[in-house]
């Protein structure tokens, strides 16, 4: 993806100011999304699965990936040995993409911060990469991620520090109070595509379900 194009594509998705904005910016980017990342050098996935494997069983299931878009952790995570991965995104046209690889289980089309399609408990791990950012979910997406996830189960989630330092730690430190979860891993700021050194950098954090 040329600078221009990386510029203007996350311009779009960072500055919409509505859950339909995301979704129709990212059903018009669904084809060319995994080229277009590949291409930026994108570290979210990576990462992201680096704490999954380091705090979950290998085989965890079932495991949600939400915000999965065209599933570019959902095959990493198939490779490491999560067979039954569920996948949750706001996009029509990712989750088709996401859906021609035959990865997933299931497909679910839903905003994180609303009240997602689940009962609570569902999931033995949730990973959601990319997320937690400018123009996409706040700290209102977080609860329920929590609510459907299973006691002792792990949440991994990338956070653009913008938002950690705004509510999203603060919540965080309210709920382990609460005895809901605990932080139990924290990469502490990283830039999610090279050559962004100086923007506001992202964090990837591990929780455990009480």
């Amino acid at each position: 993806m040329s600078a221009e194009n990386k510029t203007s594509r996350l311009g779009s998705v960072y500055q919409a100011e509505s859950s339909e904005d995301v979704a129709r910016v990212y059903d018009a980017w669904a084809e060319k999304y995994d080229e277009d990342m590949s291409l930026a050098g994108y570290r979210h996935p990576a990462i992201s699965l680096a704490l999954l494997c380091r705090h979950a069983p290998k085989g965890a299931a079932p495991l949600l990936d939400a915000g999965a878009g065209t599933g570019l952790i959902g095959e990493w995570l198939a490779i490491t040995g999560f067979a039954h991965v569920e996948a949750l995104d706001i996009s029509a046209g990712m989750l088709s993409v996401a859906g021609r690889k035959g990865i997933y289980k299931a497909l679910h089309q839903a905003a994180l911060g609303t009240k997602l399609p689940f009962a609570d408990n569902r999931f033995a791990a949730i990973i959601s990469a990319g997320v937690f950012t400018s123009g996409h979910v706040g700290v209102e997406g977080l609860d329920d991620l929590l609510r459907v996830c299973a006691p002792g189960g792990i949440v991994v989630l990338t956070v653009k520090d913008v938002l950690w330092q705004s509510g999203f730690r603060a919540r965080i430190e309210a709920l382990e109070a609460g005895g809901v979860c605990a932080l139990i891993d924290d990469t502490g700021p990283y830039v999610s595509m090279p050559g962004e050194e100086g923007t506001t950098p992202s964090r990837c954090i591990a929780l455990r379900v009480a």
